[in-house]
């Protein structure tokens, strides 16, 4: 195992956390490491050009999200990666948190009945020392904005749980900070089921994280998922009886961080995938979905007007 990172401080940190050897640059890793699998968590706007490099090199790669800033990236991540026959991981790690898997097996069960509205909040606070504290946070060409940054995992809820994306309409605003991107924003929402959503984004809540939630509201049910990170079950409600009924109240789980704990569930699974022993939960293309959508939301704000998925036919 190797760790690299171009500020010597954090360097020297990952150093003596994980016990092995340093690198500054990623081409000097590549050219010494045996490693099989490469993990970015570096600036978004990163992902694509090191993920490619990574690929090219024949190694695997695990990005955190979102996968790439801009959608012609994202496809070419995952069109290289498919060429040099590596595997491409894009980290989504809410899917594994258990308030959340038991809403998602409520609804592969069709307990809703038919999904009739869907509406999510992410209601957090990000002071200006946070985009202070490095050149690249609220830039465009490095971080994006709050739906790009911070409610990347709430966008890719969206998606995941009740299904593809029609239309959108959304706007942005930049009303506190002083950054590129926005620090807050709302985007409406048509499945192709019909279902209508909203989606409320603000790095402005006073004063501090508040809230993290996704309700769902069917024709045979009810459910909110809550607290600063969706990891309280605040109402469950269903017209028929189900033995998930019961594991409901074990669910939620305290949290001071919004990022929950489904990322040793994730590399587990990645490990899992490269052994050959199952499939992975989510690939490149799996990440391209919510990457789509949030590329469908800028256009939405900027251009003020509807914008239809898929973005190409």
């Amino acid at each position: 195992m190797s760790v690299c990172d171009v500020d010597p401080a954090a360097l020297q940190r990952a150093v003596e956390r994980a016990g092995t050897k340093g690198y500054s640059s990623l081409t000097e890793m590549l050219a010494q490491t045996s490693a099989d699998v490469v993990v970015l968590a570096t600036p978004s706007g990163l992902h694509a050009s090191q993920a490619i490099q990574c690929a090219m090199d024949r190694r695997h790669v695990i990005t955190e999200k979102p996968m790439a800033t801009r959608w012609e990236d994202g496809k070419h991540m995952v069109k290289v990666c498919d060429e040099q026959g590596v595997r491409l991981f894009v980290v989504k790690q809410n899917r594994r948190n258990p308030t959340l898997a038991i809403l998602k097996r409520a609804v592969e069960k069709g307990r809703f009945g038919r999904i009739y509205l869907v509406a999510v909040n992410v209601f957090w606070t990000r002071p200006q020392t946070y985009y202070d504290s490095a050149k690249w946070r609220g830039t465009w060409e490095f971080d994006g904005g709050a739906f790009m940054n911070q409610a990347s995992h709430y966008v890719d809820l969206m998606e995941w749980l009740v299904g593809a994306v029609e239309s959108v309409q959304a706007y942005t605003a930049t009303l506190a900070r002083n950054i590129e991107v926005e620090d807050t924003g709302v985007a409406n929402m048509k499945w192709r089921s019909g279902t209508l959503g909203s989606l409320s984004v603000t790095m402005l809540t006073y004063p501090k994280n508040l809230e993290g939630s996704i309700t769902v509201i069917g024709e045979k049910g009810t459910v909110r998922i809550g607290g600063v990170a969706a990891n309280e079950v605040q109402h469950w409600e269903f017209a028929e009886p189900d033995i998930d009924d019961t594991k409901v109240k074990d669910t939620s789980y305290g949290t001071a961080s919004v990022y929950g704990f489904g990322h040793d569930a994730y590399y587990h699974n990645a490990i899992q995938v490269l052994k050959g022993e199952v499939q992975p939960d989510t690939d490149g293309r799996e990440g391209l979905r919510s990457l789509e959508l949030l590329i469908a939301i800028y256009l939405a704000a900027r251009d003020r007007r509807t914008v239809s998925l898929p973005l190409e036919y």
